[in-house]
Order: C-alpha cells, then sequence, then structure tokens
C-alpha cells in the first residue's frame, strides 16, 4: 500500500468504529427494558349530577310609563336632514350623480356594448373619505376596471357607519 492510502485506511476504518459504537453496547450489563405494553383507552358515559337548584329567571323591571303631559302635543317630525342614510345608500347615491354628469360610464364601453361587473376593494379613513381602491375581481374588460377604480376614488364623505375596508360590486349594465 501506498503512504498516502495508509493513513487514509486508517481513518475510514477509525469512522466506521465511531459511527457503530452507539449500536453496540458494550459498558451496561443490565438488559435495555422495553416499555409497557399501553393499555387500550376505555370511555364511559355517565348522567350528568341532578341540579342542586333551578336557576330563576330575572327580567329587567319595565320602565314606567310616561306621564301624561297636560296638552297633548304631536310627535316632532322627522326631517330629511335627521334621516340617516346607509352607507351603500350614499354609495348608490354618489354613483347615480357620477352618471348623470357622465362620468361613470365611458363612452368608449357604451360605443362596444360593453357589460360588467368589477369587484373593487374600498378602504376609507375615520372621516369617510377613500384612502385606496383596488380591483379584486376584473369584469373582464380593463376599460371597465379602470372606470370602476376611477368612480370609487371619487366618492367623497360617506357616512360614519360605513366599514373601513369592504368589497364593493361596481355594475356596468347597458338599457
Amino acid at each position: 500500500m501506498s503512504r498516502t492510502l495508509r493513513p487514509l485506511l486508517g481513518a475510514l476504518v477509525a469512522s466506521l468504529l465511531l459511527h457503530l459504537l452507539p449500536f453496540v453496547d458494550f459498558w451496561s450489563a443490565t438488559p435495555v427494558a422495553t416499555p409497557p405494553a399501553a393499555q387500550p383507552l376505555q370511555a364511559r358515559l355517565e348522567p350528568l349530577p341532578p341540579l342542586a337548584a333551578t336557576p330563576e329567571l330575572l327580567l329587567p323591571e319595565p320602565p314606567p310609563p310616561p306621564a301624561t303631559l297636560a296638552r297633548s302635543e304631536p310627535p316632532p317630525r322627522k326631517s330629511s336632514r335627521t334621516i340617516q342614510k346607509t352607507w351603500t345608500q350614499a354609495i348608490s347615491e354618489q354613483f347615480s350623480a357620477q352618471q348623470r354628469e357622465g362620468l361613470f360610464y365611458p363612452e368608449e364601453a357604451i360605443r362596444h356594448g360593453l357589460e360588467g361587473e368589477a369587484l373593487v376593494l374600498l378602504m376609507l379613513d375615520e372621516d369617510g373619505q377613500v384612502v385606496a381602491a383596488r380591483i379584486e375581481e376584473s369584469s373582464g374588460h380593463p376599460l371597465l376596471d379602470d372606470a370602476a377604480l376611477r368612480a370609487v376614488r371619487r366618492l367623497h364623505s360617506l357616512p360614519a357607519n360605513a366599514p373601513m375596508e369592504s368589497l364593493l360590486p361596481v355594475r356596468f349594465r347597458l338599457k
């Protein structure tokens, strides 16, 4: 054997012995105890213990009847300003206003007879102003998708009950 192979052979034998060492148990004279077999699970249904006492249902006291006034006054009339609109009604009204101004449905889309519905993710700030919008689901026509984004970004002053984020379907239909 050559001089370079002898040290490599010795290193190989040493490596094999070190790797086999965990499998050979020289030092322990006692046999390794095997763990006991696991007992099978057993379940048993038992009836619930009887309740000590039946809980009593407590109802709130009814409000006292309002005091009758000396003269009968009609209830205050609700003006159109006091009626709160929902945020979806506000969006619908603003889209209608955009349509009346010719800003909602693009003329080119009308000429080509394009129709569709784009799903827009709408994000609002605390004041009801649009801070971000993006297309979540395309209408299938880039022209309508761009028009939907422009229409949503033109929204302003939505009511306080509007969610901070919502998915808004924007429909383009020809009559």
